[in-house]
């Protein structure tokens, strides 16, 4: 496979793995304000315990899907480097091969961190979501016996 290919799959992968994120994104913001609008002129009460939960789930959601992104900017960034350490061309490159090399595996080990936070947040991104929307269903079958019971 060339190196083009490579480049280009590459790029549709990220592309993907952005839209992904985004698309949480929405959907956990959109979800926020669902429930604010949902609320809009009740009185508090303890039955809104599980709508309040998932109201934080998915701001927490949402909070994980902005750290994924900054630690999947913080990927590229150090790959970056990487490629310009690797060329010799980096503004800060250091004066001998064994420095050079030193400053490779340092590069390389922030990458790993740096995406394990992206994978962890990401994961945590989704599990919130999710986890709002089984409280926000709990909490609208909730208020539907209470009517019902009710009346």
């Amino acid at each position: 496979m060339t190196e083009q290919r490579i480049l280009e799959l590459y790029k549709q992968h990220r592309e993907g793995h952005s839209k992904y994120t985004y698309f949480l994104l929405a959907a956990a913001a959109s979800a926020v304000a669902f429930a604010v609008q949902k609320t809009s002129g009740e009185k508090l009460s303890c039955s809104m315990i599980p709508l309040g939960l998932a109201t934080i789930s998915w701001g927490l959601s949402f909070y994980c899907g902005c750290k994924s992104l900054l630690w999947a900017q913080a990927v590229i960034l150090a790959n970056y480097d990487l490629l310009q350490l690797k060329s010799g061309t980096h503004p800060e490159q250091p004066p001998h091969p064994q420095l050079s090399q030193a400053a490779e595996e340092g590069v390389m080990s922030a990458i790993m961190t740096n995406m394990d936070g992206a994978a962890i947040h990401g994961r945590w991104q989704y599990r919130l979501l999710i986890l709002g929307g089984v409280l926000f269903l709990i909490w609208h079958i909730l208020d539907m016996v209470l009517r019902t019971c009710v009346t």
